[in-house]
């Protein structure tokens, strides 16, 4: 059975001015992300600004999502990091809050051997019985899975789907081939949902949902349909404001936008910046000409 099908969310983390976690905000937006139609909440990846929270933090803002969206939709939580052990108690942490599934990044900057990536996601799947989704994205961890080595992982038995976010589509169509049916492909680009689903991913993980989380479900669902050309039209239509919440380092514009719809006060911890005037200004043209109604 799949963790899920349709759009995850790749939610941010609100904070206060301090830096503290703001749980009131953040369970406001699961809240609202739920009645959006989001399919899937992720806690704690790369858009929820994980690698600046301590253990404590990081899983009580699992906690949190999990009991606000109360069984609703899966809450999946990010809990991959660079050292196995610190790894392995991430996610025996989630487990025992109640997650639903983990999401485990590949190792960086010490990176790892193919027989090092190989035994570090598996004394991570040995120490938990939850759903794991591998995480590639080598622009962030100069460390790709490679097609064998999804294969490989996958005979972990809970090693389940992939966060495909290299961006490289004959890669990811080639893990489409050497895949089983039961193995999960979502896409980790908004701009490359289209093309993944039709390869035949089953959803997105999503950073664009975050400021438009109801369109972002539409396409996954018409995907999910077979009813490509809408889906087309709604991946195209949704291409520029892609594009402007990825003028600066990500999560920074897209937590931007939050604040911009009047959901967050757009708040970061070093070494993560407020956005350039320029950024925000033109993330108000995008969100305005998508027809999002950004607070005054």
């Amino acid at each position: 059975m799949r963790i899920f099908e349709g759009s995850g969310v790749a939610l941010v983390t609100p904070m206060k001015a301090d830096g503290a976690v703001d749980y009131k905000k953040l369970e406001e937006l699961v809240e609202w992300q739920i009645s959006e139609g989001t399919d899937a909440i992720i806690a704690c990846g790369t858009t929820g600004e994980a690698s600046t929270l301590a253990n404590d933090e990081h899983i009580a803002v699992i906690e949190a999502v999990v009991k606000k969206a109360d069984g609703r939709v899966p809450v999946i939580a990010g809990t991959g990091v660079n050292d196995t052990q610190h790894a392995i108690e991430l996610s025996t942490g989630a487990e025992k809050v109640g997650a639903d599934a983990l999401l485990i990044v590949t190792p960086y900057y010490n990176k790892a051997s193919d027989e090092g990536l190989f035994l570090h996601y598996q004394k991570i799947a040995q120490s938990v019985k939850l759903p794991i989704i591998l995480y590639s994205v080598a622009s962030r961890t100069n460390m790709n899975i490679a097609p064998e080595m999804v294969k490989r992982l996958a005979e972990i038995p809970n090693v389940v789907a992939i966060k495909e976010a290299s961006g490289n589509i004959s890669q990811i169509a080639e893990i489409a081939r050497i895949m089983p049916e039961d193995f999960t492909i979502y896409s980790g680009n908004d701009d490359q949902v289209l093309p993944i689903m039709a390869l035949g991913g089953r959803g997105s993980i999503s950073t664009i949902a975050n400021i438009a989380p109801r369109q972002t479900h539409e396409l996954t669902q018409a995907l999910l349909d077979g009813d490509f050309p809408l889906a087309k039209d709604l991946q195209l239509a949704q291409l520029p404001l892609i594009h402007s919440i990825f003028f600066e380092v990500n999560p920074i514009p897209v937590k931007t936008g939050v604040g911009l719809l009047g959901k967050i006060e757009p708040n970061f911890r070093l070494p993560l910046s407020a956005a350039k005037a320029e950024t925000v200004e033109g993330l108000k043209k995008e969100m305005t000409a998508y027809g999002l109604e950004v607070a005054k």
